[in-house]
């Protein structure tokens, strides 16, 4: 049984606005699984039909083999979720906070306050825990908020682009806490995120969601394989569209290169990068910039989001 199945999931709001078009994926127990796109890809929609917030208009979505339509209560009693958006009482300590949430989901006493123990450890709170949230900085904040939603032991755990806000140093920090709860708590974790990062340093596989649609699934490793080992890189000193004509016509662009602005990228697979050279040298493509590289999460990325953007 996976941890998480969606089928044909679907959701318009008011006024006909289709935030997610038909998606299907699963999750594996005790997988790390990280739905990436840009902001307005669908993605918190999703999340929210997962976790019973948002109401599917077809499809069917089952967490923990529990139906989210049909069976809300029992999807939500072995999952929990860390929103974007806080939800711990600032006026109250974090101790507070955590045995409020043990109290609502009725866990024993006994039970809570053993629980709360492993929890402030592993989260590294021993030292704010009895202080006023109103005092915690943005990441000690978080750090709380998912210690709040580990207090029932579930076991999926969802989290909402739970690093947005945050800078670099307390990112990474969060970043290493969220990845040690894996061997720690024995978790299914699906992830949002639009942080490349993210996704590389968490995920065992990656959906890439644009517009709604699921556009790419796989592991990093298996999306980074389907550019081949080398790209070629350059800006355009023209219509870069023109210029990824031009390199198709000669055989040394696939249909997966792709332009963002005027920067064109050519995974080149089977073709040395001297052969595109001289073809852009032939054809009098104004290009600038050239570099090779190998490929890498981004450009992944950039391939089925940025280019998709500019044709939409």
């Amino acid at each position: 049984m996976h941890a998480i199945e969606a089928e044909g999931l679907r959701k318009i709001y008011p006024g006909g606005v289709e935030a997610v078009k038909g998606i299907d994926f699963s999750v594996g127990q005790g997988e790390v699984f990280g739905l990436l796109g840009p902001n307005g890809a669908g993605k918190t929609t999703t999340v929210g039909m997962l976790t019973t917030t948002v109401r599917p208009t077809s499809g069917t979505a089952r967490v923990g083999g529990h139906d989210v339509a049909r069976q809300p209560l029992l999807a939500r009693s072995v999952s929990s979720v860390v929103f974007q958006d806080a939800v711990i009482d600032a006026g109250l300590t974090g101790r507070a906070n955590l045995e409020l949430h043990t109290r609502l989901w009725g866990v024993p006493l006994a039970a809570a306050r053993q629980r709360t123990g492993e929890l402030v450890f592993a989260l590294g709170l021993d030292q704010l825990i009895d202080r006023p949230v109103a005092s915690y900085s943005g990441g000690e904040r978080r750090r709380l908020e998912i210690a709040r939603a580990l207090t029932s032991s579930p076991q999926v755990l969802f989290l909402d682009e739970p690093t947005v806000g945050l800078d670099p140093r307390i990112r990474h920090e969060l970043l290493d806490v969220i990845a040690g709860l894996r061997a720690r708590e024995e978790l299914t974790i699906l992830l949002t995120t639009h942080y490349l990062e993210e996704a590389s340093r968490l995920c065992d596989r990656v959906a890439i969601v644009h517009s709604g649609s699921l556009v790419a699934l796989g592991t990093p490793s298996e999306l980074l394989a389907g550019l081949g080992s080398e790209i070629l890189e350059f800006r355009a000193g023209g219509d870069p569209a023109q210029a990824l004509a031009v390199l198709r016509s000669r055989g040394v662009a696939g249909g997966d290169a792709f332009a963002v602005g005027a920067r064109v990228t050519v995974p080149l697979h089977r073709h040395p990068a001297t052969e595109a050279l001289a073809v852009i040298e032939a054809e009098r493509v104004r290009a600038s910039e050239i570099a090779t590289r190998a490929p890498n999460l981004d450009d992944v990325y950039l391939k089925f989001t940025g280019a998709l953007s500019e044709a939409a």
